[in-house]
């Protein structure tokens, strides 16, 4: 054996170094991945500064805003957990209702040709509207706000993952039609990982988008003593710009975290997709 090759790593281990992405994991620390983020971040602040500095009626400090933070986190962590609340639920019931339905409509044509049509005219109706009549039906309590939540959430799950389930590969169908595969084989060993790529794509969308119909809903909904949106709505009555800006920012702040977990969720089911095969640009 030629001694220039007998310490050389396997192309299987120097895969696995690499992750299973395909991405080497030391790839986050390059500054080509952070640099561009700090220098926007810092751009944006010393914008803000220059603003706030003469206009502070229409911005605050970032100073006053952090002490703001600062002086009383309880209050924010607890009016944050309860919008993060309203948020997952509403994910959860309209995501999966969305879910659901588009595996019903996948098997079933006439289903989707009804539903559909309806699914759009729930999309365009603003659902601001449809709050005061929500509050009429179920109370004065979380209900109504998980409901608007669910709303804002289930359409794009629903085209999302009925595209998925639709584009599977005419070929690979027809090998599994050839093999006389059960439709129920078809659905769970084609369609629904064909369909992996688009749910986890709607999925980045809707997290994120679930906090601002969290906010939506409490902005609108009549009862409302705690949660980021009413303490937003409350500040801004008294003119406490840097109580408003400091919940925008805990909101910021969730929607990022949420985006964070649903982006390393599919790194680490979708290893084996072409998508995850790229190096970071």
């Amino acid at each position: 054996m030629d001694p220039r090759t007998r310490y050389q790593s396997p192309p299987s281990r120097r895969r696995r170094r690499r992750g299973r992405g395909g991405r080497s994991p030391l790839s986050a620390l390059s500054p080509r991945v952070w640099l561009p983020t700090v220098i926007a971040v810092a751009l944006v602040g010393a914008a803000w500064s220059w603003v706030a500095s003469g206009n502070p009626y229409i911005l605050p400090e970032l100073g006053e805003v952090g002490r703001t933070l600062v002086s009383d986190p309880t209050l924010f962590v607890e009016n944050a957990w309860s919008t993060l609340q309203i948020a997952l639920l509403g994910v959860a019931w309209g995501a999966g209702t969305a879910f659901v339905l588009a595996l019903l409509m996948s098997e079933i044509p006439v289903l989707r040709r009804a539903v559909m049509p309806l699914a759009v005219v729930l999309n365009v109706t603003p659902v601001v509207a449809l709050a005061p009549a929500l509050v009429v039906a179920f109370g004065f309590g979380m209900t109504p706000k998980v409901v608007v939540t669910a709303i804002v959430t289930f359409f794009p799950v629903l085209i999302n993952v009925t595209t998925g389930l639709r584009s599977v590969s005419g070929p690979v169908l027809h090998v599994f039609r050839t093999l006389h595969a059960s439709r129920m084989e078809v659905l769970l060993k084609l369609r629904l990982p064909t369909s992996l790529p688009y749910a986890l794509a709607a999925l980045r969308v809707v997290l994120p988008l679930s906090i601002v119909g969290a906010v939506v809903a409490e902005f609108v909904a009549a009862g409302s003593s705690s949660g980021l949106g009413t303490m937003i709505r409350n500040a801004a009555a008294n003119a406490q710009l840097p109580h408003v800006y400091a919940a925008v920012a805990c909101l910021a702040t969730m929607g990022v975290l949420m985006l964070a977990l649903t982006t390393l969720l599919e790194r680490r089911l979708l290893f084996w997709h072409e998508s995850q095969q790229r190096n970071p640009s």
